[in-house]
């Protein structure tokens, strides 16, 4: 049983799947990184900037599947009638304006960056119901994050934060292959949690000499993860697809982590550590999906 939230706020908690938020977080955190890092003073903008995007998004998602809602998921806010249609598209549309206007403060490049990243999240909205490639879109999202952090790094974008940011996109089309399972009956396919070790690899190819080894135990943990979210998968139980994908969320926070691991100073460990923590906390309040 959740421990219990009025009512207003757990909706627009539910509606903006904040539980997922400290995993945008843990991309902004990695790409910056990737991308030079520095400018600290006017990180709080990167990172409220790419929040508002990714609740904006969320928040009209629902907007655009109020009457499929209707139809197979009536307790949802809107078909539920804790909050009107009308108001979840305002509040959609207000929150992406306001997300990338907060990424002005880091420059043009980061604001076009921004802008596609919502053009991105729109074009989700729009046809995830109709069209089973919309993974890949998913995916296509959360690499965005990292080009808009990498970006406003001292460096500015660089190979690393789109090389890690590519093998982010793959771990969530994965991951969104196998939460599309909650609502259509059917086995999970195995070649969907492949691309699950995608940032695996390319860790072990990008990393070499002294950096390999801090990158092994970093993707040792990542696996660990792995096999823990799926072993039902694997040995006949059964599957909650709901908590598996709960997991694999939790689990992007290790693949920011092990994107920057092998260079980063412990403090910044410690804060990948707490988002993972911050994550799993918040999705015992609030579902993550």
């Amino acid at each position: 049983m959740k421990p219990e939230i009025s009512n207003p706020v757990r909706t627009l908690l539910s509606l903006g799947r904040v539980p997922n938020l400290p995993t945008v977080w843990s991309n902004s955190l990695a790409g910056w990184w990737l991308g030079g890092g520095a400018h600290g003073g006017r990180l709080p903008f990167l990172l409220a900037g790419v929040s508002l995007l990714y609740t904006g998004g969320m928040f009209l998602n629902d907007a655009f599947d109020a009457e499929f809602d209707r139809q197979r998921r009536a307790e949802r806010p809107i078909p539920a009638g804790k909050i009107s249609e009308r108001l979840v598209w305002r509040l959609g549309f207000g929150q992406l304006t306001v997300g990338i206007i907060l990424l002005l403060f880091w420059g043009a490049s980061t604001a076009i960056a921004a802008l596609l990243l919502a053009i991105f999240i729109l074009l989700y909205d729009l046809t995830h119901k109709y069209f089973t490639a919309t993974p890949w879109l998913m995916g296509a999202c959360r690499f965005w994050v990292y080009i808009i952090a990498g970006a406003a790094g001292a460096g500015g974008l660089s190979g690393a934060p789109i090389f890690c940011g590519a093998a982010l996109a793959f771990y969530v089309v994965g991951l969104s292959y196998v939460a599309r399972r909650e609502n259509h009956r059917g086995p999970i396919p195995f070649w969907s949690l492949l691309l699950l070790l995608i940032p695996i690899v390319l860790a072990m190819v990008m990393n070499t000499g002294s950096f390999r080894l801090r990158a092994i135990w970093m993707a040792s943990a990542l696996v660990l993860w792995l096999a823990y979210c799926a072993r039902p998968i694997f040995t006949g139980g059964a599957v909650n697809v709901g908590r598996l994908v709960a997991n694999l969320l939790a689990g992007i926070v290790f693949v920011d982590w092990l994107a920057v691991a092998p260079q980063s100073p412990r403090w910044l460990n410690l804060v990948f550590l707490g988002l993972f923590g911050l994550t799993k906390l918040l999705q015992k309040f609030v579902p993550a999906t």
